[in-house]
């Protein structure tokens, strides 16, 4: 593990792990309580745009990428709510736009090639800038300032969106700042495991987490633990077995997820105890008037 520390590259890896661990996991267990589990995925395509016109325009990609995602984040929330496009479709306008922007403007990009949108595309740990750790710091520190101020609303809102209008919670604002926190989030994981593997950070740690609690709050710690413990194994099994970073990460991330199903079969066979706090996928007791609290 020390040897880890002698390359200055994978010391700016580790560090972008850490966050990449630390903040997917969070805004992904309040997508999948909404039922947004493919708006990283679509938001990930987006920012491939965004990091095609940073390369265009000699500006930091990362830095390009967040803006871009964000605007495309907006978008999809507005076309969602004001017009007849479903989510779904939605979505796939959010994917298909973006995939081909960024090829588009990758090969308008003078010296730009193939490799130089692999790297994006599946993650590329060897290429991540002390730059790009200030920019993921920095949008790591927005997204958990988001939460922090707004965790409760997003609670309600993702629980149930007619409870949080009864409570006169701003849902629109709502639904916008969780896209957009989404948004920024892609962008702090793309530079570990690509946009094309982002999602499976944000939801997979969730679901395995969702096998071992029903209480959002301990849903939420259980995945920020499997997002570092598959963030950081995963890095470091790439490192001394020479393979994708990225790919060994959402492949160690599913392995845990396997293991929790298995774990959650056994205790089905166990007495069960009463448990704290709302459940994951259900609806929480409340009245109108009442405060809903995570």
């Amino acid at each position: 593990m020390i040897e880890l520390w002698q390359y200055e590259f994978m010391q700016r890896a580790l560090v972008a792990a850490v966050l990449v661990g630390l903040v997917t996991p969070v805004i992904g267990t309040f997508l999948v309580q909404r039922r947004l589990a493919l708006l990283g995925d679509g938001i990930g395509h987006v920012a491939l745009t965004g990091v095609a016109l940073g390369l265009l325009t000699s500006t930091s990609p990362v830095l390009t990428a967040a803006v871009v995602s964000v605007v495309g984040a907006v978008l999809i929330e507005l076309v969602r709510v004001r017009t007849r496009t479903s989510g779904d479709v939605a979505l796939a306008l959010l994917f298909y736009g973006g995939i081909a922007g960024g090829v588009l403007l990758i090969g308008l990009t003078p010296g730009a090639s193939n490799a130089t949108l692999t790297e994006y595309l599946f993650g590329s740990v060897s290429t991540v800038s002390e730059q790009d750790i200030l920019v993921v710091a920095a949008l790591a520190v927005g997204v958990v300032a988001v939460l922090a101020v707004y965790g409760r609303e997003l609670f309600v809102l993702c629980q149930d969106e007619e409870v949080a209008r009864a409570h006169g919670l701003p849902v629109r604002f709502l639904s916008i700042l969780l896209a957009v926190t989404a948004a920024l989030t892609v962008v702090i994981a793309m530079r570990i495991v690509g946009v094309l593997m982002v999602s499976a950070l944000m939801i997979v740690p969730v679901a395995a987490a969702q096998q071992l609690s029903k209480s959002f709050r301990v849903t939420m710690v259980l995945a920020v633990a499997i997002g570092l413990v598959s963030s950081l194994g995963g890095l470091t099994t790439a490192f001394y077995s020479d393979l994708a970073p990225g790919a060994t990460i959402v492949l160690l991330a599913l392995t845990l997820f396997c293991l929790s199903v298995g774990v959650g079969f056994i205790r089905k066979f166990r007495p069960r105890k009463g448990l704290s706090g709302p459940e994951i996928g259900t609806m929480p007791q409340t009245e109108r008037g009442r405060r809903v609290t995570p």
